[in-house]
């Protein structure tokens, strides 16, 4: 099963996850009825399914028997277990709740299906679509650009993890915590501290500049595990570090002549100010 993530419906965000085995979405009921019905709440929507769970379950429906739950991040960032439909399960419950939104949102099903079968034939289409949904959360376009490069990036540094007997997971982590030490001098908790990011990306909340050495640490650290053939755990944490230091060094140099921090508290929120200040600082204009 893949981690769940956000699709969205008019703006609406529901919870989705990719079942790799059965090849099928499944959905967030609670996420459905709360856009069906358009309940305020999360908490509303569930009592709402609750009541409904009862109903549809007293009247024979399979609907009940055959859900599923998955753990998926809940509002307040912690995972909860979720009840979760399938495409065709989600047909039926839409009969079973009035809502002048039914037909728009059974169209909307079918192009979700069929955009994850249109990606798998070209992966481009995967790269537009996380475009669109960055541009609706109010990034801006320069920042978008650096992400999905950065994105890129990342997916090149794990391939060759894998190629390299590095497993998924705690080693992943491991790594990742030795490239951010090295360029940033904190590891990815110590970060998301600063910042006061809970369950929250990281690199979503990182600063045009901070994702282009970011990105320069996972390029360099892939390149480096090339050049050296690093096989296993300790030979790759040693390329990490190396590769880190690369971009650290970068960091120092231009905080060093811009006498501004590179790295800062800042988040999502305030790269509408942020970006600015940036372009300023590499154009040699701004002292703000």
């Amino acid at each position: 099963m893949s981690d769940s993530n956000i699709q969205l419906f008019e703006d609406k965000r529901i919870r989705t996850a990719w079942d790799e085995d059965r090849e099928e979405w499944l959905f967030s009921i609670v996420d459905i009825v709360r856009v069906l019905t358009e309940q305020p709440t999360s908490r509303s929507a569930a009592k709402y399914w609750s009541v409904l769970k009862v109903r549809l379950k007293n009247e024979g429906s399979q609907l009940t028997t055959n859900c599923r739950q998955l753990k998926m991040t809940a509002e307040d960032g912690k995972k909860r277990l979720t009840d979760v439909a399938s495409t065709e399960q989600l047909l039926r419950l839409i009969q079973s709740i009035p809502s002048p939104k039914a037909e728009p949102f059974k169209l909307w099903l079918a192009a979700v299906g069929r955009e994850r079968i249109d990606e798998t034939i070209d992966p481009e289409q995967t790269i537009d679509r996380a475009l669109v949904t960055y541009l609706k959360k109010g990034y801006s376009r320069e920042w978008i650009n650096q992400r999905l490069q950065a994105i890129q990036v990342r997916k090149e540094l794990t391939d060759q993890w894998d190629s390299r007997g590095i497993r998924k997971g705690v080693e992943y982590a491991i790594l990742t915590d030795e490239i951010s030490k090295a360029w940033s001098g904190m590891t990815t908790r110590q970060y998301k501290n600063l910042k006061c990011l809970k369950k929250e990306n990281l690199r979503d909340n990182m600063s045009t500049l901070e994702l282009v050495l970011n990105m320069l640490a996972e390029a360099t650290t892939t390149e480096f595990a090339k050049a050296h053939d690093a096989q296993g755990l300790s030979e790759n944490q040693e390329v990490a570090k190396r590769g880190g230091k690369v971009a650290g060094d970068a960091r120092r140099a231009i905080e060093a002549d811009s006498g501004k921090p590179v790295i800062t508290s800042q988040t999502a929120v305030d790269f509408s100010q942020l970006i600015p200040n940036i372009i300023d600082i590499e154009s040699g204009k701004g002292n703000q």
